[in-house]
């Protein structure tokens, strides 16, 4: 979130590599190494974190719950501004008794003003580091709201989300996978593009991302790659966002001689905006000449780098119309190209 100065990781020693491999990419600081209880491992971090000042504002969130969305951490940095303390919470909604055997209901507790807790909980930081420091080191609190709340500060209750489960069975894995991986349908688009050979242009020709020598280069306002416009094509199509032209106008000169991988990065781009995901691309080029089967595996890893597909996932087939139209009087070249995109289903 554009609101957090910084983020600290807090684990077990022993886990050192397995967290090496999980954060690859990101720009963490240091894992702070953790404790044999919650208490003693929150109290490193709050040791171990720079620079903090007694006014700053601390969160302290569990990994074991991965489902946290954006929206309730705001809430609970609105809270915050009125707040010493507050924490995620929602409402018991479900009957409750109280048994000392699995096989006996006994005594019905009310669930009138119970409360889950949850996590995030945001915190002054003196307010945190005195809570702990003053801690008895026998005491270990399940949360840090017990600390804060035996110094006699309100702790500000704020209605989370149901979803934001804690992963402590087995099947509580099952349902976290299904929670951070929604619903998705699967979306096509079609692409289709000609351009004819420049009569007194020399080759080579560009096609899907490389050039292939031909004694006459394809003519157009961009490089005419032929085949990546085709493809650019095809994603706005899948995306419901026009044509090419719509965000190249060929009369804009700014595009002029432009390399197409430009065109295919805002169509990727698109997806990117729409969480979606390119599954996979199908490009048929048709023409008599030059050959293209020769240059299809390069052209398929050019297209893999260009989209970050993997090679699998892209098929290119080239074909001729046995001397018949346009292509057949060997005057231009057309390219053919469906992709299938995996989007969040909105319904």
């Amino acid at each position: 979130m554009p609101t957090c100065a910084s983020l600290h990781v807090i684990i077990d020693p022993s886990d050192a590599d397995l967290y090496h491999d999980a954060v690859q990419g990101l720009n963490l600081p240091g894992a702070i190494a953790g404790s044999n209880t919650r208490n003693k491992s929150i109290f490193n971090g709050l040791k171990t974190i720079p620079k903090l000042k007694s006014e700053d504002l601390i969160l302290i969130h569990d990994a074991a719950r991965p489902c946290i969305n954006a929206e309730d951490i705001a809430s609970l940095l609105m809270a915050m501004q009125a707040e010493r303390a507050a924490t995620l919470a929602t409402q018991v909604s479900a009957t409750l008794r109280r048994s000392k055997q699995d096989d006996l209901a006994a005594e019905q507790v009310s669930r009138d003003d119970l409360w889950i807790i949850q996590t995030p909980q945001a915190f002054l930081f003196g307010d945190l580091l005195e809570a702990h420091e003053k801690a008895p080191r026998s005491q270990d609190a399940t949360d840090d709201t017990a600390l804060v709340s035996a110094l006699g500060i309100p702790v500000k209750l704020v209605e989370g989300a149901a979803s934001n489960i804690k992963i402590t069975h087995p099947q509580d894995l099952i349902m976290a996978e299904k929670l951070l991986n929604p619903p998705t349908i699967t979306l096509t688009g079609q692409g289709f593009d000609v351009h004819a050979f420049a009569p007194d242009k020399p080759g080579p020709v560009r096609i899907g991302g490389i050039d292939i020598s031909h004694d006459r280069a394809l003519k157009g306002h961009s490089d005419a790659d032929v085949a990546l416009h085709a493809l650019t094509d095809a994603i706005l199509g899948s995306l419901g966002q026009g044509d090419i032209g719509r965000h190249f106008p060929p009369s804009d000169n700014r595009f002029k001689n432009m390399n197409s991988a430009i065109f295919l990065k805002k169509a990727l781009d698109l997806l990117k905006d729409q969480n979606a995901t390119l599954n996979n691309i199908d490009l048929t080029i048709i023409c008599e000449a030059p050959k293209i089967g020769p240059h299809e595996p390069r052209m398929r890893q050019r297209l893999a780098e260009l989209t970050g597909l993997p090679p699998a996932r892209i098929n290119i087939k080239a074909t001729t119309t046995e001397g018949l139209g346009f292509t057949g009087r060997r005057e231009g070249i057309a390219a053919q190209a469906i992709v299938s995109v995996s989007v969040q289903d909105a319904a």
